[in-house]
């Protein structure tokens, strides 16, 4: 595990716990998911997965959105700056003689309009921090989420969001250098920026007893632009993805 990601789960550990000391609500829990190793979709595994929807006044931390800060809040808009965790890549299996993609860190800001509890429209742009030499880079997201009642308590969502990267963040999970050519058998390739992919998540919330929900989900992800003309996509990846994710989780009033 890199330093980047000890220093961003100790943070977000910390915060956590003095929140809840000193009233929070959301909902914390804990769950598993089925989804790709990595962001070409060259294969799939099953993977822990902490679910954390959490407030404390201006304070959000959330498994999706990371840690956020509405700084500025009127009239249903916020904004402010948020940091969040990436999660790397091991080259190994069909991603052999690939470099290794550390865990790292996004820090940047965003904007969301939000009148009501069951619907938002956001908006973030940030930078990938801690990885290798020429990885990371500028990343983005553009999206909106509904929520509605569907009888017997179960809530269900429906989330859209197309997510950006530039050049140099697109050539860290889907370039291939020559000298990763060699070694790996990929036609060398340079990714541009642009539109990555857009993912749609179709997620439930059942109630199992006060205060305990069930929380799943399904999302289907699309890779467009440079990352799905990537030889790793094109050789052993997928354009079309999938992630399933089934959580438990305790609800704070």
């Amino acid at each position: 595990m890199s330093r980047i990601t000890v220093a961003l789960i100790t943070a977000l550990s910390c915060l956590s716990t003095h929140v809840m000391a000193a009233g929070i609500t959301g909902e914390a829990g804990a769950g598993v998911g089925y989804q790709p190793h990595d962001p070409t979709g060259s294969r799939y595994e099953t993977r822990p997965v902490p679910y954390l929807d959490l407030d404390w006044g201006d304070v959000s931390l959330s498994t999706d959105d990371g840690l956020t800060w509405s700084a500025f809040k009127a009239d249903g808009f916020s904004a402010g700056p948020y940091v969040n965790y990436l999660p790397g890549r091991t080259a190994n299996g069909n991603l052999r003689g690939l470099r290794d993609v550390p865990d790292m860190g996004e820090v940047g800001g965003f904007v969301q309009y939000a009148p009501a509890d069951f619907w938002r429209v956001f908006a973030s742009v940030g930078q990938a921090v801690g990885g290798g030499s020429g990885q990371g880079g500028v990343v983005g997201r553009v999206g909106g989420e509904l929520g509605y009642p569907l009888g017997g308590g179960v809530i269900g969502s429906t989330n859209l969001t197309a997510h950006f990267a530039e050049a140099r963040q697109n050539q860290t999970f889907f370039g291939v250098s020559a000298q990763e050519s060699q070694a790996s058998g990929f036609k060398r390739y340079n990714a541009g920026g642009g539109l990555q992919n857009v993912a749609l998540t179709q997620s439930f919330e059942l109630p199992l007893a006060p205060h305990w929900s069930l929380l799943t989900s399904v999302s289907w992800i699309h890779l467009t632009g440079s990352a799905a003309d990537s030889s790793i996509v094109r050789d052993v990846g997928q354009t079309n993805q999938g992630v399933v994710q089934a959580a438990i989780a305790y609800k704070f009033d």
